[in-house]
């Protein structure tokens, strides 16, 4: 009996931290980001806002330079749409995948 009960207490946390890795991913351009990692990005950009500056010619976002930004951003940075991505980023993961309607979100 004591070891059914301990099987249970194992399956219980095994069953959380599962729940707990599994992320909702955004799919955008060839870029697969999460999407706490794109909520996040607007801290980031509000941080760096004071902080060093890409040259104006730059068409990079200054975000792109944050020692903080998460690697799954950093991809988008390769892009010199990276402007454009991230702005689009921003918009899906508002709300559109916290209900899974976008097709661009997955695993919820």
């Amino acid at each position: 009996r004591a070891a059914q009960g301990l099987l249970l207490g194992v399956g219980m946390v095994f069953l959380v931290l599962l729940q707990s890795t599994q992320s909702v991913y955004i799919q955008y351009q060839g870029f697969r980001v999460k999407l706490e990692s794109v909520k996040n990005l607007s801290d980031l950009e509000r941080q760096w806002a004071s902080g060093p500056r890409l040259p104006p010619e730059s068409l990079l976002p200054a975000v792109c330079q944050h020692p903080a930004l998460p690697p799954d951003l950093q991809t988008v940075c390769t892009s010199q749409e990276a402007a454009s991505i991230f702005k689009t980023l921003k918009t899906i993961a508002k709300d559109d995948c916290e209900i899974c309607v976008n097709v661009a979100c997955t695993g919820c």
